[in-house]
């Protein structure tokens, strides 16, 4: 067993931090007016982020999936704009995987590239107000009219609405009830005839990631649109739910690398009673426990990495790595406050936001209380098969 980095990782994770700093800026400024940088996601297009675990083919880099997480975990140490780093975990993970791992190669050639270019920005239509974590109770709906399907229903909490150009979208084909395979999964262009924006939600964190409502009312999209068969789409989620899971917080690893350093730098730096800060064992044992934390979350997210590399299964893995990490990632940002004193909640010094933008992590992908359903179950443990 080797935990060490080879020579290309290490060297692909310096150049992403070398870029991440030098292109996507140190994200100190205030973020109230909830701005998505398209500038930062055309600087990222130019260097590949978007095609990382797309292959050559269809217009990617082609990274392994362990390679993949190093790459992630390194963006998310480098760029301070967390909020930029989601919109293109959405993307990835949530919209051009699913593509990857289960559209047909016509479908592949016909959107692949031009997301990996950044001309299109992908997004996931899946939740709605009455079927967050539950999805066998969606009620959007899909009808064959001849060479077309039709939608209609409404998604809510959708991350990269207003401006996703392409959203893979799940619906109902078949009749209403728990069974798994009454849904379908559907690739479905923003400027389809009936698909409207209708909502943009203020969100706490992640500000720079637009959020927004998408309603479908009578949403027309040709057959060739389908991913896999009809009554597929339950199985193509909870396949593809491991990539989100994973690799979507590999960032967050980075992040709470990133806010472990700022606390030993001003736990070194400032002083109160005539001694640093960090002499005290109330400071210092908290930044122990980070590091702790960081590095059994690096274990974990390496891990599924390496089993995604393998072509393994990683349900249990990956629930497991986003049920640690999200938490793990609040309580840095929580003791990086603590540790800061008033510095960690003005908005001026950057702490607070980085409280914000850890929150949501773990609601989005599956709550915690989700992870630890799916963590028990596949223990062994009777329960709903909650994914």
């Amino acid at each position: 067993m080797d935990f060490a980095l080879s020579p290309e990782q290490r060297a692909l994770r310096r150049s992403i931090i070398n870029f991440a700093r030098a292109e996507l800026g140190d994200g100190a400024d205030d973020d109230r007016e909830m701005r998505f940088s398209l500038d930062g996601w055309e600087r990222c297009a130019r260097f590949g982020v978007l095609g990382w675990p797309i292959p050559q083919e269809f217009g990617g880099v082609g990274l392994d999936p362990l390679s993949t997480v190093i790459a992630m975990e390194a963006l998310g140490y480098a760029c301070r704009d967390n909020g930029l780093v989601f919109v293109i975990n959405n993307h990835l993970w949530a919209c051009a995987v699913y593509l990857q791992q289960h559209g047909n190669d016509e479908q592949r050639k016909r959107f692949l590239p031009k997301m990996c270019a950044g001309e299109l920005i992908g997004a996931h239509a899946l939740t709605e107000e009455h079927a967050g974590s539950d999805i066998l109770s969606m009620r959007t709906t899909v009808v064959r009219d001849g060479d077309e399907y039709v939608l209609t229903g409404t998604k809510t909490f959708i991350s990269n609405a207003g401006i996703a150009d392409v959203f893979v979208l799940l619906a109902r084909t078949g009749e209403p009830g728990r069974r798994q395979d009454a849904l379908s999964a559907f690739v479905v262009p923003a400027d389809s005839p009936g698909l409207e924006v209708t909502r943009q939600w203020t969100k706490s964190g992640l500000r720079s990631t637009p959020m927004g409502e998408v309603t479908l009312t009578g949403c027309r999209v040709p057959v060739d649109n389908l991913l896999g068969r009809e009554g597929d789409g339950y199985s193509i989620f909870t396949s593809t739910i491991e990539w989100e899971r994973c690799f979507m917080f590999a960032n967050q690893v980075g992040v709470m690398e990133r806010i472990l350093e700022d606390c030993v730098r001003h736990a070194r730096g400032r002083e109160q009673f005539g001694r640093p800060v960090g002499a005290n064992q109330a400071v210092s044992h908290r930044i122990a426990d980070m590091k702790v934390r960081l590095e059994l979350a690096k274990l974990m997210i390496y891990k599924v990495g390496w089993l995604k590399q393998q072509g393994k299964i990683a349900l249990a893995e990956a629930a497991i790595a986003k049920l640690f990490i999200s938490e793990s990632h609040v309580q840095a940002a929580l003791d990086a406050m603590q540790i800061h004193g008033a510095r960690g909640y003005l908005a001026e010094f950057g702490v607070e936001r980085e409280l914000r933008d850890a929150l949501g992590g773990t609601i989005y992908g599956g709550t915690s209380e989700i992870q630890r359903e799916v963590i028990a179950s596949l223990a062994g443990m009777p329960g709903s098969g909650r994914v």
